[in-house]
């Protein structure tokens, strides 16, 4: 499948080799500027040795090597599975074994309700053309019958109506979801995406599908071979973001988070607050799309899921895996008062702790990600944005050029910055 693969060299191992781009799409993709390094990387020597024989995983030191050098591609999955929320690293060998399989059974039961409702679920293909009108009638077209399925009878049931209608966009935004990679030229893989979206969708109608989760998605359906652990991957991160992609008549639920980042900069940079704000631009409307999919698009695939875990690794909280009973009865300030349990929370993560916040706060760093960079266009942006225009072809500029450490190296300085203001105000 990897024949025709054309592959980065970044100096010292070829780590682009672990997910091939097509010849044909080289120079649409931007350079990748990840290097795996000796005594910073989380390897598997080091990722195997941080379990007891039992299974227990010391976390804390594994946040700390990812922290300083990322993860090596080869164990990106399983490391992942830890960052996200899937597994609790005090949970041993066996109860992981037993948990994983629970969840394979039960993905394999939504799998098969979703696929009694539409036969093209789980078939290798997916839908790229409507196949029920607004009002749940069947829409009688050939090209639709092409996909290999077409509805019979009118879909009365409101939630069924509702998801079938999301069925065709999630096709549409599958075809184009990178496309640069050797991995999506197998239609296979392309239908894993579909499947996944298209289940996680059904179970969660009360926000269903928005584009810009085939993004975020991705990833999981390239890094895990299995299916079901794929879909369990993504549904773990999609809590941290789903409020990002709830949508109203009025907003998106990813204005909350543009408020915070017009709160920050107002704070640790007023001036370039000022300016965004004489541009009409004080929403920050132009930073959606990096909050959206996560630098996605302004980083090649391998420095994206770079980013992507120092990110989790600094907002790493253990209490993530508590039950919201259990939660009622701590706070953070047992953390504070405690250095052993402390070291256990990520770099991010623990400023809000030190800061006497005992509150589950909803700032995450990828809003000071932003903030970051911001920063390192404020002198174009003060001299040379004369519009939104000008602002968004600035940023525009970032595009394969951003360095994913030193912007959370750059996120974390403009969040004790901005903690400390905020608390003298």
């Amino acid at each position: 499948m990897f024949c025709c693969a054309f592959m980065w060299k970044s100096g010292g191992e070829d780590l682009q080799g672990f997910y091939p781009v097509r010849r044909e799409c080289q120079s649409d993709v931007p350079r990748t500027r990840f290097k795996s390094r000796a005594g910073k990387t989380l390897s598997a020597r080091r990722w195997h040795a941080a379990f007891t024989e039992d299974g227990h995983l010391d976390m804390e030191k594994v946040l700390r090597r990812i922290q300083r050098g990322g993860i090596h591609p080869s164990i990106k999955g399983a490391v992942w599975e830890f960052l996200s929320g899937c597994y609790d690293p005090d949970s041993t060998f066996d109860e992981r074994t037993k948990l994983r399989d629970l969840r394979r059974e039960q993905y394999g039961s939504w799998k098969e309700e979703c696929k009694n409702m539409v036969p093209v679920v789980g078939s290798g293909k997916y839908i790229t053309m409507a196949v029920v009108s607004e009002n749940g009638q069947p829409i009688e077209d050939s090209s639709v019958e092409n996909q290999g399925w077409i509805v019979k009878t009118a879909v009365t049931d409101d939630r069924t109506l509702q998801w079938m209608l999301s069925l065709h966009q999630i096709g549409l935004d599958v075809a184009r979801t990178d496309r640069y990679l050797s991995f999506y030229e197998n239609d296979i893989n392309q239908s894993k995406l579909w499947d996944v979206l298209a289940i996680y969708t059904w179970l969660n109608l009360d926000i269903g599908y928005v584009q810009g989760m085939n993004d975020i998605c991705s990833p999981m359906i390239i890094l895990f071979e299995d299916e079901a652990d794929a879909f369990w991957c993504f549904e773990r991160v999609m809590r941290r973001l789903r409020e990002n992609f709830r949508a109203t008549a009025t907003s998106m639920g990813v204005q909350t988070q543009l408020g915070v980042l017009s709160q920050v900069i107002k704070t640790v940079d007023p001036r370039l607050h000022q300016h965004l704000e004489d541009l009409d631009g004080g929403e920050y409307l132009f930073a959606i799309r990096m909050l959206m999919v996560l630098f996605r698009r302004e980083f090649s695939f391998l420095d994206a899921l770079y980013l992507w875990e120092l990110m989790w690794a600094m907002e790493y909280n253990p209490n993530m895996f508590a039950t919201y009973e259990e939660l009622e009865n701590r706070n953070n300030n047992n953390a504070a008062d405690d250095p052993k349990l402390l070291k256990r929370y990520g770099k991010f993560e623990r400023k809000y702790v030190n800061s006497g916040n005992n509150e589950r706060h909803s700032n995450t760093i990828a809003v000071f990600v932003v903030a970051s960079v911001l920063q390192t266009k404020n002198k174009r942006l003060l001299k040379e944005a004369k519009g939104l225009d000008d602002v968004v072809q600035i940023l525009g500029d970032i595009a394969g050029n951003l360095d994913a450490k030193k912007a959370c190296k750059e996120a974390l300085k403009i969040h004790e910055k901005f903690l400390k203001k905020a608390n003298r105000q």
